[in-house]
């Protein structure tokens, strides 16, 4: 009689468990038709339709880079939408509170660049009006502390020089001839 209530007890605790492990499929599985998955795809494809036209820093871009950040802000779990749009504002003129508003969202989901980008501001100083090497300091020790960073890939100097090319004004239109 115990042996029949244990098995019972163990039928109904582990039946439920073993169903859901069935049930699930991988959002990472291609072609599983699974709409997280579908979700997924769009999201990259948002994320990095919006990277090309920020990184470009051509005005005429950053209209459809913020929709498409605006878009893939919902599924954004490493910080990489609130860092272009910084990027988007620092590009659209001085806005700097709300440049480092998004930036400390970035870092605080750990992201490479966003922490470096930090860094650069207050090292250099970049768009502010003096610079604060503690505070500097202080973000270049927690990049050291982000995964990437033990992993050596990218290494601080190669955050800071895609930083420093997200940033950069566009160059000139070559001049036209008559």
């Amino acid at each position: 009689m115990v042996y029949q209530r244990t098995n019972a007890w163990m039928l109904a605790l582990g039946l439920p468990l073993l169903l859901a492990g069935c049930a699930s499929h991988s959002c990472d599985e291609p072609m599983s038709g699974e709409q997280c998955r579908e979700e997924r795809l769009l999201y990259q494809n948002d994320m990095l339709q919006a990277k090309m036209l920020v990184a470009s820093g051509e005005p005429d871009n950053f209209e459809l880079a913020s929709a498409l950040l605006s878009r893939a802000e919902a599924q954004d779990q490493r910080g990489e939408v609130p860092f272009y749009q910084a990027v988007l504002k620092i590009h659209e003129g001085p806005q700097v509170e709300e440049v480092l508003s998004l930036l400390e969202r970035a870092a605080a989901k750990h992201h490479p660049h966003a922490t470096a980008l930090l860094y650069k501001i207050y090292a250099e100083p970049f768009l502010i009006s003096e610079a604060d090497p503690l505070k500097a300091e202080l973000y270049r020790a927690d990049y050291a502390n982000l995964d990437v960073a033990k992993s050596g890939y990218p290494s601080f100097e190669k955050a800071l020089a895609v930083v420093n090319a997200l940033v950069a004004p566009p160059p000139p239109a070559p001049a036209q001839e008559p």
